[in-house]
């Protein structure tokens, strides 16, 4: 299916739903071209009318001018289809025979040597289907049916389109930021930093990464190499004083986006700020991000504990529709006030709640011992431990009598879990990672580039998942040419993860529209023998 399909699929209720408010209160949106281009909501409010590929009525969502031509207005690639850019400055141009005359950045889908587009041509193409030349365009372009106040709004959206300035871009450099949150644990803080400075160094050293001091020909004008330049916003303080910080920050030095970055239990905060700020916030290093499928700036590689979580709930909801025997009525969970597990905890309660489970949760406050805890755990069906090293090294003497065990990988080290012997036979481990033996191959080459540059590996998965979050921003931005726009940059982003055959610790990463998490799924895990630490599935892939 075209990927205008899967975004009419996506958006559809959502959208019917919002033209229902809207046509009940009367109200028009506040900009109506941007409400046709993206939600396919006309000026009254009612939804935008459309007929494509021989008569076939469309409306609202489904007919949405971004669902192909993309939100940042640049085409796509899909398949063997191309979707040309829409925004005003490759329609308008002029007419060039030789793609050097250009003044443009090069995108894919661009036509460089037709009759430019008026207004008047641009509405016959949105109406009749018929480009600046009079010829017929693709059969994926349906037809609208939109009264001249729409249509005028609409041309005027794509002119605006191209009045977007590029933070954080110059002649010569490229500014990016990462960002770090109070209660980010130091020694994967530096770690990541590690890997993000040394990766910046290469990148400008390397004759790809250097400026060209003169450009000579207006062919190389939009082939510029720029030094990547990298800016550590640190926050401190309470969560919300963030993002008056952050702004403070952005306004001192405007960034193109974030790369990577690192928090604790909240990253929140640090999400909404990119969302409102429309700065692309690339695959943070965090426990606990935020779910949304409304929001467009924020990748992450997974959902982290919040996916152990949906591991575990579907581990249990699976056996209580089997046999009897195995079913888990109760459940007591232990988690450590102030951390991820507080977070995973209520995720895993709220998908357990309408199956007849019962749960219990133990939050273990500064001081308090897990010994205590787990004497609670006693009678349940299944414990579940969102803990830390420290705690879990701390459990003692036997599981609990015919109790079901599950522990936080992420939380306790995946691998290096520190179980002490006796638990080692009864724990699962929530893992929403590739197994070892599946993902050696992928990340040797980001350990062998650590040890080249004599970076000290103090959090394996950290540091693989910030080394791959630099390269997948490299090849994007060599992908891009100089078409530095915010959008289109997590657009490519998208189009680049279906590609990449080196994916670190997970097996795939892909992202569609309304997607913001590359990973889907993971394994629940046991330790192939008490005495070691090799771990081996004890499901299938899970995709909750």
């Amino acid at each position: 299916m075209h990927r205008a399909g899967f975004v009419g699929v996506a958006c559809a209720l959502a959208t019917l739903l919002l033209t229902g408010v809207q046509q009940a209160s009367g109200a028009p949106p506040i900009d109506a071209g941007e409400s046709i281009y993206q939600r396919g909501i006309a000026g009254s409010g009612e939804a935008v009318q459309a007929t494509h590929d021989g008569g076939v009525r469309m409306q609202g969502a489904a007919v949405a001018c971004m669902n192909c031509h993309r939100r940042s207005g640049l085409g796509a690639r899909e398949g063997n289809s191309t979707i040309p850019p829409i925004s005003g400055q490759y329609l308008f141009h002029p007419r060039v025979q030789n793609p050097e005359e250009l003044e443009i950045p090069y995108v894919d889908g661009m036509r460089a040597n037709r009759e430019p587009y008026t207004d008047a041509t641009i509405a016959r193409a949105i109406r009749e289907g018929v480009d600046s030349e009079g010829k017929p365009l693709s059969n994926l372009m349906p037809q609208f049916a939109l009264n001249d106040a729409d249509m005028a709004a609409l041309i005027g959206y794509l002119k605006r389109l191209d009045r977007r300035r590029a933070p954080g871009v110059t002649d010569t450099v490229l500014h990016f930021a990462t960002i770090i949150t109070p209660d980010a644990d130091p020694v994967k803080r530096r770690g990541m930093l590690d890997v993000l400075e040394h990766y910046f160094a290469d990148k400008n050293a390397s004759p790809l990464g250097a400026t060209p001091p003169l450009r000579t020909s207006r062919k190389m004008m939009f082939m510029v190499n720029r030094r990547w330049e990298l800016h550590v916003w640190e926050l401190h303080g309470p969560p919300e004083t963030w993002h008056e910080q952050l702004k403070a920050y952005l306004t001192q030095q405007p960034v193109f986006a974030v790369l990577s970055g690192i928090g604790g239990k909240n990253w929140a905060p640090v999400h909404d700020f990119c969302e409102q700020e429309a700065v692309p916030c690339l695959f943070p290093n965090v426990d606990v991000p935020v779910e949304t499928d409304q929001d467009f700036y924020s990748m992450y590689f997974s959902k982290g504990v919040l996916l152990e979580a949906g591991l575990i709930a579907k581990r249990i909801l699976d056996a209580n529709s089997g046999s009897p025997a195995g079913m888990v009525k109760t459940v007591r969970q232990v988690y450590r006030a102030g951390d991820s597990g507080e977070a995973a905890a209520l995720a895993l309660a709220s998908a357990l709640k309408d199956h007849g489970v019962s749960v219990s949760s133990h939050r273990l406050a500064p001081g308090d011992s897990v010994a205590e805890a787990l004497r609670g755990a006693r009678g349940t069906d299944a414990l579940v431990l969102w803990l830390r090293p420290p705690d879990i090294a701390a459990v003692a003497g036997e599981p609990p009598a015919s109790t079901q065990v599950f522990v936080s990988g992420l939380m306790g080290g995946l691998d290096r879990i520190p179980l002490p012997q006796r638990w080692r036979d009864a724990a699962r481990i929530a893992y929403p990672v590739d197994l070892p033996e599946g993902r050696r191959v992928r990340v040797d080459y980001a350990f062998g580039w650590f040890a080249i540059r004599h970076i000290q590996v103090v959090d394996e998965r950290v540091q693989a998942d910030t080394y791959l979050a630099c390269g997948l921003l490299a090849e994007t931005l060599s992908h891009m040419v100089d078409a530095f726009v915010r959008d289109y940059l997590v657009e490519r982003v998208d189009d680049m993860l279906d590609h990449r055959i080196l994916t670190g610790y997970y097996p795939r990463l892909t992202l569609a529209p309304g997607q913001r998490f590359a990973s889907k799924g993971g394994y629940l895990v046991r330790f192939a023998q008490p005495g070691n630490t090799r771990v081996v599935a004890d499901s299938a892939w899970i995709v909750p």
